[in-house]
């Protein structure tokens, strides 16, 4: 039973502070000065678009090795991240 007191006791000030109030004079900060500037957009310029030579490049294969755990001398583990190897 006293612990059932002692809760509520505690939790009327919280209740009490979570409910909603007028706002004072001094919380709201007024600012006249204000101006709304319109923002400017630029021309968009179609520009050519240079042609290149395609160029048949060497294909890098690469195989990913997953993530795994390694164990060193001393039987201490430790995880290695996967990562990609070229083959």
């Amino acid at each position: 039973m006293k612990r059932i007191i002692i809760g509520a006791l505690l939790a009327l000030p919280i209740a009490i502070a979570s409910l909603p109030s007028q706002a004072s004079a001094a919380e709201i900060i007024v600012r006249p000065n204000v101006v709304n500037r319109r923002v400017v957009q630029r021309e968009v310029v179609n520009r050519r678009r240079v042609v290149r030579p395609v160029v048949n490049r060497r294909v890098v294969r690469q195989r990913l090795i997953p993530g795994h755990w390694e164990r060193t001398r001393n039987g201490r583990r430790y995880w290695v991240p996967a990562r990609y190897v070229r083959y």
